[in-house]
């Protein structure tokens, strides 16, 4: 480290945090120079990676020994774990003074009049603690020692030793609730200790909001940290792939260096889902070390089938892992894009942790074997060729949630305007008028319309799906409900089970498994959520037959 000038290590650490380095650069820059008295960082998206990044560089800054700049002693405080003055002061000391609290040494604090004759620290000297002047003292004491020790090690051959002390105080804007007494003298230390220290607050409060009144702190150097790039975010999580990469050249692992092109696409995906709600490179690679492993599960699996394969016709040459082919890779990301969402939504608030969350959700085996269009369904042979098509099975599902899809699929499929036709009941409840299929011509020049159904499926509000599914259930399953004769008045059962929270939650489980899509972001307030049938007609004609359910009856344009 003797040689390493100070734009080597400004580029080694710009390197290593690409998305701080604007704030690197500047800070280096001041505490290699000319350093100010106080500086102020407004950080409002990503304080603790700036936080990380100061703590990388001034712990570079310290081992640097270089006739360009001062010997660096620095302090990293947290507001939030220094919650009174005497624990603000202590840790700060010792970090300063590099000193560590031993239990064997009965847990003391550093102290001057100990270390002045040699040892490391601990002791009956003095007490820096009590208040801030004797904090300022400490300070001085602590200046003193790191210079005689710079003497003793003869770095001060040609005059004295020049030592630089910087204190980060991380989450400053809870000083001003916790500790805000201590504001002002922070901000003055430099003048009130007559040594030479920075102290660099950090925090996503803007100076304006948490400054104290009637000018009490000078004017700090501002240095206002904008949101990182996509760039920036992006070469982040691939350094930290490369890390986990370098001990892991096994084919099997997820990590490997062969599959970083893979890797870059899904950190794209991953950015282009989350950077609505954070854009933080280290929230985004703990999401990323949650649903990686099983987005690259296939991948490997294929890999070892072809090695098997491989094995078993005689060859001795194993293939090497490779990235998939543009087909695979365009399936996995439409497979586990919705599960992105999902583990945002359950691992940014820490609801659970990666591990759990990656076990939970693990993906199923011989993934890709399954159709595109519905992942979880199970596969059945057609009948007509030998390709496989979409039938879910009658048990996977369970009753309410195959009422639900085939609720979903009627609203889909029917206009809006022919729900009293189609669902409207008179005196006569069983009989509804039939609108034939096919397609009527009623002139020479009239255009014929195409059935919805061969159009794709239509959006529609939650509301009208619950009135759909309320008509289902009214007239398909009252002889499978318990007894209830509390309920006397007709339909009032029907009413109360579809305003249930657990058919709410059934219609949850069916988005999350893209058996139904939800076309409105799910933070819009106004107005009511609006979904899609995810199921073909062999589907919805499959679950219908399950339950005895007359589907084209009940279709505007029948198949």
């Amino acid at each position: 480290m003797a040689s390493e000038t100070v734009d080597d290590l400004i580029t080694k650490i710009s390197e290593e945090n690409p998305a701080s380095s604007f704030l690197i650069s500047q800070v280096a820059s001041l505490i290699t120079t000319y350093p100010p008295p106080f500086i102020y960082i407004n950080d409002p998206t990503n304080p603790r990676t700036s936080s990380l990044a100061l703590r990388s560089l001034l712990e570079g800054c310290s081992k640097l020994s270089t006739s360009e700049s001062s010997h660096v002693r620095f302090a990293h405080v947290n507001a939030v774990a220094c919650f009174t003055a005497r624990v603000f002061y202590d840790t700060a000391l010792n970090a300063l003074a590099d000193f560590q609290p031993s239990w064997e040494e009965g847990s003391e604090n550093w102290n001057r009049a100990y270390t002045s004759g040699g040892a490391s620290g601990g002791g009956g000297g003095m007490r820096w603690n009590d208040s801030v002047d004797g904090f300022v003292h400490g300070l001085r004491a602590v200046h003193a020692d790191a210079v005689n020790m710079g003497r003793n090690n003869g770095k001060g051959m040609k005059g004295d030793v020049d030592v630089q002390m910087v204190l980060v105080v991380e989450r400053a804007e809870r000083l001003k609730e916790t500790l805000s007494d201590l504001l002002v003298p922070l901000t003055r230390l430099a003048e009130l200790s007559q040594v030479p220290i920075t102290v660099i607050l950090l925090s996503e409060v803007r100076w304006q909001d948490m400054k104290p009144p009637l000018g009490a702190s000078p004017t700090p150097y501002h240095i206002d940290v904008a949101a990182p790039s996509k760039e920036a975010v992006l070469s982040q999580l691939i350094l930290a792939f490369r890390r986990a990469s370098s001990s892991a050249s096994a084919d099997d692992n997820p990590y490997n260096p062969a599959l970083l092109p893979l890797y870059s696409h899904f950190a794209s995906v991953l950015y282009s889902i989350c950077a609505p709600f954070t854009n933080d490179p280290h929230e985004l690679a703990y999401i990323s070390a949650a649903r990686w492993p099983g987005f690259v599960q296939p991948v490997i699996d294929d890999h070892r089938l072809n090695v098997q394969e491989q094995r078993e016709s005689g060859v001795d040459i194993e293939p090497a892992l490779a990235p998939p082919s543009e087909d695979m890779r365009m399936r996995l990301t439409r497979l586990f894009t919705p599960s992105l969402t999902t583990a945002l939504e359950t691992l940014y608030p820490r609801l659970k942790d990666a591990t759990s969350w990656a076990r939970d959700n693990a993906p199923l085996p011989n993934l890709l074997d399954l159709p595109a269009a519905a992942p979880t369904s199970p596969r059945k042979p057609s009948a007509k060729s030998g390709a496989e098509t979409i039938v879910v099975v009658p048990d996977v599902l369970p009753r309410m949630s195959k009422f639900i899809l085939i609720a979903a699929f009627l609203a889909s499929t029917n206009p809006a305007k022919t729900d009293l036709r189609m669902f409207g009941r008179g005196l006569d409840e069983r009989r509804r008028k039939k609108k034939g299929g096919g397609v009527r011509r009623t002139g020479k020049n009239t255009v014929s319309k195409v059935p919805q159904r061969l159009l794709g499926p239509a959006p529609f509000p939650l509301d009208r799906l619950n009135a759909i599914l309320g008509v289902l259930l009214e007239e398909n399953d009252v002889d499978t409900r318990p007894p209830a004769p509390h309920f006397t008045i007709p339909g009032e059962y029907t009413d109360m089970e579809i305003t249930r929270v657990h058919i709410h939650g059934a219609i949850m489980e069916l988005t999350r498994s893209r058996l139904l899509h939800r076309t409105t972001p799910a933070d819009r307030l106004d107005g009511p959520p609006m979904f899609k049938c995810g199921v073909s007609y062999e589907v919805a004609l499959a679950l219908a037959r399950d339950l005895a359910v007359p589907l084209n009856d009940l279709m505007c344009d029948p198949a």
